[in-house]
C-alpha cells in the first residue's frame, strides 16, 4: 500500500494498521540492532537525570504533555 493509499483510509483503519505495526515492531528481534545514537542519547539523558536537569514523568502525564504540544 502506498502512502497516498494510507492517507485515504479512515482514522479507525489507520489506528488498526498502526497498532499492528507497533505489535510487529515490539516483538523481540535478534537481528535488530539499535543505532549508535540511541546509546548516546540514553547516556545524555541519564547524565541530565543525575545532575537534576531532567524531569521524570509518569507515562500518562508524558502522553498528555505530548498531546498538548501536538495541538
Amino acid at each position: 500500500m502506498s502512502i497516498e493509499g494510507l492517507r485515504q483510509l479512515p482514522s479507525s483503519e489507520k489506528l488498526k494498521l498502526m497498532e499492528t505495526l507497533w505489535e510487529e515492531l515490539s516483538r523481540p528481534d535478534d537481528e535488530f540492532e539499535s543505532p549508535a545514537w540511541h546509546a548516546t542519547e540514553l547516556a545524555a539523558t541519564e547524565r541530565r537525570l543525575a545532575e537534576g536537569k531532567e524531569q521524570v514523568l509518569d507515562w500518562d502525564k508524558a502522553k498528555e504533555s505530548l498531546r498538548m504540544k501536538a495541538g
